[in-house]
């Protein structure tokens, strides 16, 4: 028997009891007369204890081990002399008797502890041995909980899990497809899925009712620490709903996953238009775990001799709470972070409310105490705060300020992981005009219903009609978007001729659903979850690679096992992609 318990389990009421373990050697400890071994399993460490008076032939032996050996031992457990209560078996140690190397182990090419020297591509190389690591390994049990907890929830409220296709059809709308050659079919190509969007759609006119997967998608995009090529969504749908029934069901997901998971409960999650975040927040995933919303100042500050105001579209301001100490070399600092090409702005303009009730601005001359109090009173600001001023383009501005809005939020500390605030975005614009293309894209997706009140403008107003969609974000991410779905196949059309779709295009992309909705497709809508992204700010991360057992790097390559390779000519020609000379 390889162990009769875990390294993580053994307790001060285990002593005198005969035990095996096995495991990783987390490293040795040569006293003298005593050798101390730290055994590693995934459940935990347990001290080994090695002593000449005992056994000096397995004293000898215990001093051979390497970092990183898989052995297994037999012995006694004891009460330690010196505790450690850094860690739940440190009132124990094992008297070894019996030792058994299983496998030797090359020098690890970095430190297998919770602080590791090895940088991140070194640890995405040898990913296997990052997982021996406690911070890599909690991720990922993490992430089984999570997943264990909305099958849980979901199966109980009568969801049935089915699986769709990874090998389907291309489609034109969205990010790009991973496509696949076909050797049977010469010179046609599978894709694979962006999501399972259409099947669910399928399912739901199936009669299933109730849908779910915890499902791999894939897109070749542009990469960054929150994408990767090939990611995981809890994709759900459910027939004969309404948008309230569609929030009510995941909003009672998210909150069952906080309380089971964290141990945290909150209470209606808040709900906001999507007109209202960007006004607010420049943002249509802002983060309100803090205030700062924004103020609008043109009618405060135009007409008033300062060109820079009076030539901008928009005045944004926000309130800084604690900040009209700062400094100017920290001011400068601000200054030179929004002057960023990443944010793009010209300047920035600053005003103190002073704790004696006094303004300094940093266009004093072109705006009198009076004026600068007025701000104050408008932001709601108190006595020993910050206002800190954009101008210029309304969109570019609104951006900007949302990124300083964030970055101020992150220098004062008041973005805690450990605090959860989730909002419900709603009344998203079905489309949006794309000047590249000259023409209308789908906001979510081309099966997005618009709302009922809108469908009178769907032809002439296309660009002010508002989908029936919603999004929920946490702590400033997107962690989930739905819909509810066009159901009604002369609708569909009309949709698909907004976007640019000949009806030849749209037969050959969409025939399968449009022929579908033709035998009574009911009133359905759903929801899809960045499960990777879910789980890492349940973590306390924004960054998701971290939660996925073998992700891939920035360039989209998994240097552990070097992928993506080339493949051999034989392979190249049986799938018709060989190039031949002319």
């Amino acid at each position: 028997m390889y162990r009769t318990h875990t390294c993580g389990e053994l307790r001060i009421e285990h002593v005198g009891q005969r035990v095996s373990l096995s495991g990783w050697v987390q490293k040795g400890r040569d006293l003298g007369g005593m050798t101390f071994v730290d055994l590693r399993d995934r459940y935990g460490i347990t001290q080994l204890a090695f002593n000449e008076e005992w056994n000096t032939s397995l004293l000898a032996d215990a001093r051979k081990l390497g970092r990183e050996f898989v052995i297994a031992i037999e012995g006694e457990v004891i009460e330690r002399s010196s505790k450690n209560k850094q860690i739940p078996t440190g009132e124990v140690e094992i008297k070894v008797d019996k030792l058994s190397v299983l496998n030797s182990s090359a020098l690890p090419p970095f430190t297998i502890e919770d602080e590791t020297d090895g940088g991140e591509e070194l640890r995405m190389k040898y990913r296997y041995l990052d997982i021996r690591r406690k911070p890599v390994r909690d991720n990922l049990l993490l992430r089984s909980k999570v997943n264990l907890e909305v099958r849980k929830y979901l199966t109980d409220l009568g969801f049935v899990d089915v699986e769709t296709p990874f090998l389907i059809k291309s489609t034109p709308e969205g990010a790009r497809d991973f496509v696949v050659p076909s050797r049977m079919h010469n010179g046609e190509f599978y894709a694979l899925p962006q999501s399972p969007q259409t099947f669910k759609q399928l399912l739901m006119i199936g009669g299933m009712d109730k849908y779910f997967q915890i499902v791999k998608c894939f897109r070749d995009e542009d990469l960054r620490a929150d994408r990767q090529p090939e990611f995981t969504q809890i994709d759900c749908e459910m027939a004969f709903v309404e948008q309230e029934d569609i929030l009510q069901t995941f909003e009672g997901l998210l909150k069952h996953l906080l309380k089971e998971v964290k141990g945290v409960e909150v209470g209606d999650i808040p709900r906001m238009t999507y007109d209202e975040a960007m006004e607010k927040y420049g943002n249509d995933k802002p983060d309100i775990r803090f205030g700062m919303e924004f103020l609008n100042m043109n009618s405060l500050v135009k007409d008033k001799g300062f060109k820079v105001f009076d030539a901008a579209e928009s005045v944004l301001a926000i309130n800084v709470p604690g900040c009209a100490t700062y400094t100017r070399k920290q001011l400068d600092a601000l200054t030179n972070w929004v002057r960023r090409p990443q944010i793009g702005m010209q300047g920035l303009v600053y005003c103190k409310y002073n704790e004696d009730g006094s303004t300094k601005s940093s266009i004093d001359k072109f705006y009198n105490e009076e004026q600068r109090v007025e701000w104050m009173k408008a932001a709601g600001a108190e006595k020993g705060d910050l206002l800190l001023i954009l101008a210029g383009e309304d969109k570019i501005t609104r951006k900007a300020m949302s990124e300083l809005r964030l970055y101020m939020g992150e220098t004062l500390g008041l973005r805690n992981p450990e605090v959860f605030a989730p909002l419900w975005v709603l009344d998203f614009p079905l489309l949006e005009w794309d000047e590249e293309t000259e023409r209308y894209h789908a906001m979510h997706h081309p099966f997005t219903s618009p709302k009922p009140e809108d469908l009178a403008k769907i032809d002439s107003d296309p660009g002010n009609v508002k989908a029936n969609a919603y999004d929920l974000v946490m702590n400033g991410n997107e962690i989930g978007g739905g819909s509810i779905r066009i159901h009604d196949r002369d609708l569909q059309k009309r949709m698909f001729n907004l976007l640019g779709f000949s009806d030849e295009e749209a037969q050959k992309q969409f025939g399968f659903l449009m022929s579908a909705f033709e035998y009574g497709a009911p009133p359905h809508g759903g929801v899809a979850f960045g499960f990777d992204r879910l789980v890492a700010l349940l973590g306390g991360d924004e960054v998701i690679r971290d939660y996925i057992a073998f992700p891939k790097n920035n360039a989209g390559r998994d240097v552990m096992i070097d992928s993506p390779a080339t493949i051999s000519g034989e392979q190249l020609t049986e799938l018709s992609l060989a190039v031949t000379e002319a």
